[in-house]
């Protein structure tokens, strides 16, 4: 039997979410794939409940236990036994629609990746995200860019990506990063690709609920701007240097913004914001910023003054 997708699921902890992770993967109108869960040491019972649906399945599957090594080291040994033609990724809580293999290897035909589009949903299944219209295809080049400008900030498990580039170019889910591992996956692998075809509609479905690692993360936002550095030096040492000064003068700053404004909304103290940000020298990389005047404007004024900032953003939240 030929394999034309490997869809490959990290496992840890997820008894709760599972199951509907699982029976979306198997009920694909999409034939000769196989579903690969790699369980990193769960502490519960998500292993032995993704092998009881499984096994009552037609679908090819293959589980691996390994001992707490962490998500990217999960989903590179995922990787490493994979037989698929294409890789694609489902985290452990999330679900998919019955089109979504279907749709991304439709899209892939003629290209060198495929997109799908993501919404993300609450424990009720309400849709939290609107809609974003994209073209049927677009270069890598491009995709890129709206990431880098955050038009489009797409997520690495929107992605259908070919095994054979990903194997020749060694790209792997570093397992050393603290935040970050899987945009920077998606961001080094479509450096290496021309066209992205789009599956316009909405087929992956991303669980945000109380205990997500993002709900949770505190000051390891931070550590996104490392991630994106090492981005940055990635695309300049194989020539993109305008993709490299975009991170650098664009996205990085545009991060330690974001995930600044995210710990005072929640209520983090201005004084432990203050010191991380100096400790981590953001406030230089902060300053490298070329673009929009707006936005330029606001970064200006908390570099001026950061305490007069914050008690402006506080008095009038989300406005400035």
């Amino acid at each position: 039997m030929d394999i034309k997708v490997s869809v490959i699921v990290p496992l840890f902890n997820a008894s709760a979410h599972i199951e509907k992770t699982i029976l979306s993967l198997i009920n694909q109108n999409f034939q000769d794939y196989e579903i690969i869960v790699v369980d990193d040491g769960s502490g519960d019972d998500g292993l032995e409940k993704a092998q009881e649906i499984l096994s009552k399945s037609p679908i090819a599957y293959k589980l691996v236990y390994q001992r707490n090594k962490g998500v990217s080291a999960a989903r590179n040994t995922g990787m490493e036994v994979a037989r698929g033609e294409y890789f694609i990724f489902v985290d452990d809580d999330d679900y998919i629609s019955p089109n979504h293999i279907n749709c991304l290897y439709n899209a892939v035909k003629n290209h060198d990746f495929a997109l799908t589009k993501m919404f993300k949903v609450n424990s009720n299944g309400e849709c939290l995200t609107e809609d974003y219209p994209l073209a049927s295809e677009m270069s890598c080049e491009e995709l890129i860019k709206l990431e880098l400008n955050m038009v489009f900030p797409f997520s690495f498990c929107q992605l259908i990506y070919p095994s054979n580039l990903i194997k020749e170019n060694n790209i792997k889910f570093s397992t050393d990063v603290i935040y970050g591992e899987d945009t920077e996956f998606a961001l080094k692998a479509l450096i290496h690709g021309k066209t992205v075809g789009v599956c316009n509609e909405a087929s992956y479905f991303y669980l945000q609920h109380e205990g997500s690692a993002t709900s949770t993360a505190e000051f390891k936002r931070f550590n996104f701007i490392e991630t994106l550095e090492n981005i940055a030096d990635y695309y300049k040492n194989r020539g993109y240097d305008n993709l490299a000064n975009e991170i650098i003068h664009n996205r990085i700053p545009r991060a330690i913004f974001g995930n600044m404004n995210y710990f005072f909304y929640n209520g983090y103290s201005f004084d432990d914001v203050v010191l991380k940000m100096k400790e981590l020298n953001l406030f230089n990389k902060l300053s490298q910023f070329k673009g929009n005047f707006k936005f330029s404007l606001k970064i200006k004024l908390f570099l001026l003054n950061p305490k007069i900032y914050y008690k402006m953003w506080m008095k009038f939240k989300k406005s400035i």
